[in-house]
């Protein structure tokens, strides 16, 4: 199994999806307890969900599960949320706080550096190249950071998640532009709710890669799964009604961004 799949377009908007994996190798897999076997913490169908939504983006896709090693996080592990609940590089835990591992058997500091190496660092390594090649072509990338949880979970955050959560870390991952753009265009959606730099302000991707001032980009999505999924627990089903509607919410924001990509300033600075 690759650990990453990449889709290229010409388009200056670059598709990330660090979660959407379901790969486990067996040598892991068989460390997990029946809790972790449900990996009730994917993004489920989130690349489902954007395939084919505008014409030319480019997607790179992580093939392994954020089990393995959660290629949203910073290598060093540091918390984005100091004094907030949330889960690690390699989580030991799922989102409701339940160990997923079997007793002893959880990732030692050896295993997660292993880990890193094979799965985390070849996802960031794709995503990287794949900003600087579009930045080549248009003179300026924006990272799209897709993401879906769970619309209610109290080990996280408190009553129901809105349905659209755009996270620019307080407008320092990308133009304000941009994410005012996004953020009107979810506010129209009739029958959803948006919020800007809630709960979920961005996570390390984001944060990472959004340096507006060497012309890239970084806005994070992270949409509540009751607008897709016919139910948030096992099976996690696909539903084709929900997820149609709101389909053409999210073509809209994505064309809107590419349109927007065309007379954004640009600067000298193109270091990457």
């Amino acid at each position: 199994m690759q650990p990453v799949e990449i889709i290229q377009g010409n388009s200056p908007i670059v598709l990330g999806l660090p979660h959407t994996g379901t790969h486990i190798p067996d040598e892991i897999l068989a460390t997990l307890n029946d809790t972790g076997k449900i990996l009730a913490d994917t993004d489920w169908h989130v690349d489902r969900l954007y395939s084919g939504l505008l014409p030319g983006a480019t997607m790179v896709c992580a093939n392994f599960h954020r089990y393995v090693i959660d290629a949203n996080r910073a290598p060093s592990d540091e918390s984005l949320y100091p004094g907030q609940n949330t889960t690690g590089l390699c989580p030991t835990t799922d989102f409701d706080g339940r160990p997923i591992y079997l007793d002893g058997k959880e990732p030692t500091a050896q295993d997660i550096e292993a880990r890193r190496l094979a799965w985390h660092a070849p996802y960031h390594a794709a995503l990287a190249a794949e900003l600087e090649r579009v930045k080549t072509i248009h003179g300026i990338a924006i990272l799209y950071d897709c993401h879906s949880i769970r619309s209610h979970i109290p080990f996280l955050f408190e009553g129901k998640l809105p349905d659209f959560n755009i996270g620019t870390n307080n407008t320092t991952t990308c133009d304000a532009r941009i994410e005012q753009a996004v953020l009107a265009r979810a506010k129209r959606a009739s029958g959803y709710t948006a919020i800007l730099n809630g709960r979920f302000k961005g996570g390390w991707t984001t944060r990472h890669y959004g340096k507006p001032q060497n012309n890239v980009h970084a806005i994070q999505m992270e949409l509540a799964q009751d607008t897709h999924l016919t139910t948030e627990t096992p099976p996690f089903a696909y539903d084709l009604q929900k997820s149609d509607a709101l389909r053409a919410h999210l073509a809209a924001i994505l064309s809107d961004l590419q349109n927007l990509a065309k007379s954004l300033p640009k600067t000298d600075n193109n270091t990457f």
